[in-house]
């Protein structure tokens, strides 16, 4: 098959000039509420929502090369200058960044960004400042589809087949990967790849303790270090007998061993063996009420996500992590251990457990707000 082959075949289902430039919105809308959706989503079951995000922003590729075809001469040519134009133009570039990061990490690749960021952070960051700049390009050249940009077979044949094209491109990268043995092959459904590879790992002898995987916080979350002797881990709401433990208290019981994946949504994931005292044995010593459905686990920052009882069961509450006690970084002097869940839901330093009848509201706000002062 020759280039000009491929260019007809591109060319036969491209769709009309308007549904082109909304199809950009709304895969653009796609690929920023699936990314936000798949920072809560860890579990094996949850693998067709990254599924769709890849083949959804690998469709938009071919998108944008019709919409980049339709307009060049409106750039190339400065007599065709308008306004607007530098607007398109930073769209644009911000459009081909953002996916060009996500194929880029896909394949294996990673760069390090002001020491703290990686190319998939910089991916979602580009993802994120997309919307609200695909929303004013729209506003200032605003074309509303018709009826007949709708009717028919042929749009939706088109859309089908633009839809087979970004799923063969994905197994196309697949087969990269594999055959390249890069980064991407080892990444988990969720992006991720191991500590271990692609310089993600901290510096030194990473053993398989706390120096095993790197301290990070979710946004200001970054409290000063909990003094043990004061501390307490108080569990309350719809419990027949409120519990009061100490760090002591709760290391000299902390006798569950269990190996879990931590799996952060900056990229990476990691093994690692955990020590601590069963969620659902507290649970059980403060006695829940039939009316308490929901867990909800808090930092001493006041961060917190909310878990159904019966799965609020099965976590850990750590105090050891490959045989070594926690430090400050990691969540001393506990930590939440979430199996199935996304690091961020992890909580760090946890101070208070409180069964509740519903889910805390407030959740989302509490982890983008807790740390500041």
């Amino acid at each position: 098959m020759t280039y000009g082959d491929v260019r007809r075949i591109l060319a036969r289902i491209e769709p009309p000039p308007r549904l082109v430039d909304w199809s950009i919105l709304a895969c653009v809308l796609f690929e920023v509420g699936s990314g936000v959706l798949s920072f809560g989503a860890g579990a094996p079951s949850h693998w067709p929502l990254f599924e769709l995000h890849t083949v959804v922003g690998l469709t938009l590729v071919f998108l944008l090369c019709y919409k980049f075809r339709r307009i060049r001469r409106r750039v190339t040519d400065s007599d065709l200058w308008d306004r607007a134009t530098g607007l398109s133009v930073l769209t644009a570039a911000v459009a081909v960044s953002s996916l060009a990061t996500g194929v880029w990490w896909v394949l294996g690749g990673n760069v390090r960004i002001l020491s703290y960021w990686n190319l998939l952070n910089l991916h979602v960051g580009l993802g994120l400042a997309l919307v609200p700049l695909v929303v004013l390009h729209l506003s200032t050249r605003f074309r509303t589809p018709t009826r007949a940009d709708f009717e028919g077979r042929r749009t939706a044949l088109k859309y089908g087949s633009l839809l087979v094209g970004g799923a063969l491109l994905l197994r196309a990268q697949e087969l990269v990967n594999a055959a390249l043995d890069t980064g991407g092959r080892t990444r988990r459904f969720t992006g991720s790849k191991p500590i271990e590879r692609d310089g993600l790992a901290p510096e030194g002898d990473v053993g398989v303790g706390n120096a095993s995987f790197p301290v990070t916080s979710w946004v200001a979350d970054d409290p000063d270090p909990v003094d043990s002797e004061s501390w307490r881990l108080r569990v309350r709401g719809l419990v027949e007998s409120p519990l009061e433990l100490s760090a002591e208290a709760l290391t000299a019981d902390a006798d569950t061993d269990r190996r879990v994946l931590l799996d952060c949504t900056s990229g990476w994931y990691a093994e690692r063996d955990w020590r601590g005292v069963s969620l659902g044995d507290v649970l059980d010593a403060a006695g829940v009420t039939e009316a308490g459905r929901w867990v909800t686990v808090r930092s001493v920052t006041g961060y917190r996500w909310s878990f159904p009882t019966d799965e609020a069961r099965e976590m850990l509450l750590a105090t050891h992590v490959g045989g070594e006690r926690l430090t400050h970084g990691h969540g001393f002097p506990c930590r939440l251990v979430a199996p199935d869940r996304r690091g961020f839901q992890w909580i760090k330093w946890v101070d208070s457990i409180e069964v509740r009848r519903r889910r805390d509201p407030a959740q989302w706000v509490a982890v983008l707000v807790s740390g500041f002062d």
